[in-house]
C-alpha cells in the first residue's frame, strides 16, 4: 500500500517512514516545511507538503492508507492542541473519506478513551485525542486506533503488550510504536478496533496473528 504519513517529521513519524520503507508498503511523508524534505528524499522516501492548520487535501492523491501521527505534544496549550490533535485529525479523516482511502491508523494516547481520569494538566490533550478517535470510529472508514503509554527514546525491542484495554500505565519506545502502527496496517483482526499499547513480552509479529 501507498501510505500517507501525517506528522512524518515528528519523533514517531520518522520511525514510521523508516519502518514502512523496510516493509512491503510505500511511504509518502507529509511535512509542513520545505526544509524538512531533503532528509526523506535522501533515504528514497516520497514527500508531499501539507499543513494541518491550513490545507493538505492534495497530499491524498494516489494513497491507499493513512497513518496519522501528528501532534502538538502534551505540553502545548489547549488552543494548539485542539487545532492539531483534534481538528487536524478530523480534517484528515474527512479527506480520507473523500479520497476513498482504504485504511486509517490513528496514533492516539493511553487514557484517551477515559480522558476524565487523566491528570489535570493533560486533560485537555486527552479530550482532544478522544474526540478525534471517536470521530474516526464513527466515520465509516476502516480504522485502527492505537493508544500508547508514555513514549521513550530507547531502542525498540519489538516486544509489546497490545490489548483493547490495559489497566496499568506503562512506557514504550517510539520505535516500537512506529513498528506496531505499520504492522497493524495489514492485520485483519486489527480492523475497526482500538488498542492500548505498552512494552511487553510478546513479539510484535505474534500479536493478533492467530
Amino acid at each position: 500500500m501507498k501510505v500517507l504519513v501525517i506528522g512524518a517529521n515528528g519523533k514517531v513519524g520518522k520511525h514510521i517512514v523508516k519502518k514502512l520503507m523496510e516493509s512491503s508498503h510505500t511511504p509518502v511523508a507529509m511535512v509542513r516545511d520545505p526544509d524538512q524534505v531533503p532528509q526523506f528524499e535522501e533515504v528514497g522516501a516520497e514527500t508531499v507538503l501539507g499543513d494541518l492548520e491550513k490545507g493538505f487535501e492534495e497530499a491524498y492523491y494516489g494513497v491507499d492508507a493513512v497513518i496519522f501521527a501528528a501532534g502538538s505534544g502534551p505540553d502545548t496549550g489547549a488552543d494548539k492542541t485542539i487545532l492539531i490533535d483534534q481538528e487536524g485529525a478530523i480534517k484528515a479523516v474527512d479527506h480520507a473519506k473523500h479520497f476513498g482511502v482504504q485504511r486509517f491508523v490513528m496514533l492516539s494516547s493511553m487514557a484517551a478513551d477515559r480522558p476524565e481520569q487523566g491528570p489535570d494538566g493533560l486533560r485537555h490533550y486527552l479530550y482532544a485525542k478522544h474526540r478525534a478517535d471517536e470521530y474516526l470510529k464513527n466515520s465509516g472508514l476502516n480504522y485502527t486506533v492505537v493508544r500508547p503509554g508514555m513514549l521513550t527514546n530507547e531502542p525498540g525491542t519489538s516486544k509489546v503488550k497490545l490489548e483493547e484495554h490495559i489497566n496499568d500505565f506503562g512506557e514504550i519506545p517510539r520505535e516500537d510504536v512506529a513498528e506496531t502502527l505499520v504492522y497493524l496496517l495489514s492485520v485483519p483482526r486489527a480492523e475497526n478496533k482500538s488498542f492500548d499499547l505498552i512494552s511487553g513480552v510478546q513479539q510484535l509479529e505474534d500479536v493478533l496473528a492467530y
